[in-house]
């Protein structure tokens, strides 16, 4: 089983720039997948695409999850996902909804580490103004369908690793993760020597 990487799932303001940032620092292996993007705002680990380059990339096949979301689109790309494991990295992407974890993970889901970013909505709300989001209300209500989303399409198990990031800081989440990715593909080359096909 090839090692997929790392999922941060999360609401709005949950720290998955801050988390990945700290990953990227503490272990170069750990790379933050650059997400398409078509829509305006914020640039960084996006890679602006056009609507009709992205409806290209779609009828090619090389979608693996899109998000409708403040007025955007988002997208991930196979391609990129391949080019960054061929190269050692351990790709680090964020999702905001199960249903696009469920399709970027696939028939094979330990392939990827799935972690569940968690804080309290007054603290989506907090962190939101305090960076000057002009959108905050947009933000938790996004935090709103993310409760909503896991209370009805996640079971116990489905996170190998849940962390609350008010109560932990970026480099202790970071080290958490760490050591739960290479646990978990520690686990999956044991089940390929057990099981070789």
């Amino acid at each position: 089983m090839n090692r997929a990487g790392v999922v941060l799932y999360g609401p709005p303001a949950s720290g998955k720039d801050t988390v990945t940032a700290a990953l990227t620092r503490a272990d170069p292996r750990f790379v933050l997948l650059p997400k398409l993007k078509v829509g305006t705002g914020r640039g960084q680990g996006y890679e602006f695409v056009t609507a009709d380059r992205l409806a290209e990339l779609r009828e090619a096949g090389r979608l693996l999850a899109e998000t409708h979301r403040y007025g955007n689109v988002y997208a991930v790309d196979r391609q990129t996902i391949e080019a960054l494991t061929a190269a050692g990295a351990v790709p680090v992407t964020h999702m905001g909804n199960l249903a696009d974890l469920r399709r970027l993970v696939g028939r094979e889901p330990d392939g990827w580490l799935r972690v569940l970013l968690w804080v309290p909505r007054e603290v989506t709300a907090q962190r939101s103004r305090g960076r000057g989001d002009a959108d905050t209300e947009r933000r938790l209500a996004a935090w709103d369908e993310t409760l909503t989303d896991l209370e009805t399409g996640a079971d116990a198990g489905f996170f190998h690793l849940r962390l609350h990031t008010d109560r932990i800081d970026a480099e202790a989440a970071a080290k958490e993760i760490m050591g739960a990715y290479d646990r978990l593909r520690t686990a999956g080359r044991s089940r390929e020597e057990a099981h070789p096909r």
